[in-house]
């Protein structure tokens, strides 16, 4: 494994929540190096600055390169993209689960730290990565099911749709998702 992988979380979640655990084990287990960041939330906290203030030291680190493998869960996806094209970074791959953009309505809370996160360039993001997979359900109860369909559209034809996956998250029995596996 020459690559490195970075395991985002999600608005209000942490490195300990959902599948990244697990995710890190298997990867680790396969003697890859991992990077699992644990990013600030809630409102007043959570923007993009802030968190892409923490993910540049990481490239300044040289930690983030064209050998990186980045999986990201819920608003990650976005901030992903948002971080890759603002600082023209390149990484080898991306695997964004339950991504979305410009969606409001999930909750004050939500909107509040996710909105930030948005941007106009979505598809300009396939110039920083070649290799874009995209995970979604058809009953997420957070993000409407159109509004992950269309991020994933703007950026790649990869895209697998779970059936009665919710927000493939823990609350949806996802602390596991051997899938991912498919990826590393």
């Amino acid at each position: 494994m020459n690559s490195n992988y970075f395991l985002m979380h999600g608005s209000f979640g942490s490195p300990f929540s959902n599948w990244i655990p697990w995710l890190r084990e298997k990867i680790e287990e396969k003697g890859g190096i991992v990077y699992t960041p644990d990013l600030p939330t809630g409102v007043g906290i959570q923007n993009y600055e802030v968190w892409e203030k923490i993910m540049k030291c990481y490239v300044d680190a040289g930690l983030i390169n064209e050998d990186t493998i980045i999986f990201a869960h819920s608003i990650a996806p976005v901030f992903v993209a948002k971080f890759l094209v603002m600082n023209r970074i390149k990484v080898k791959r991306v695997v964004f689960v339950c991504g979305f953009n410009n969606y409001l309505g999930i909750d004050p809370d939500y909107d509040a730290v996710n909105e930030s996160m948005y941007f106009d360039n979505l598809s300009d993001v396939k110039k920083y990565v070649s290799d874009i997979i995209c995970y979604y359900s058809d009953n997420d109860p957070y993000v409407n099911y159109n509004a992950e369909k269309e991020f994933a559209d703007a950026i790649t034809d990869k895209q697998i749709i779970i059936s009665g996956g919710g927000h493939l998250n823990s609350e949806s029995n996802y602390n596991e998702f051997s899938e991912l596996l498919n990826h590393l």
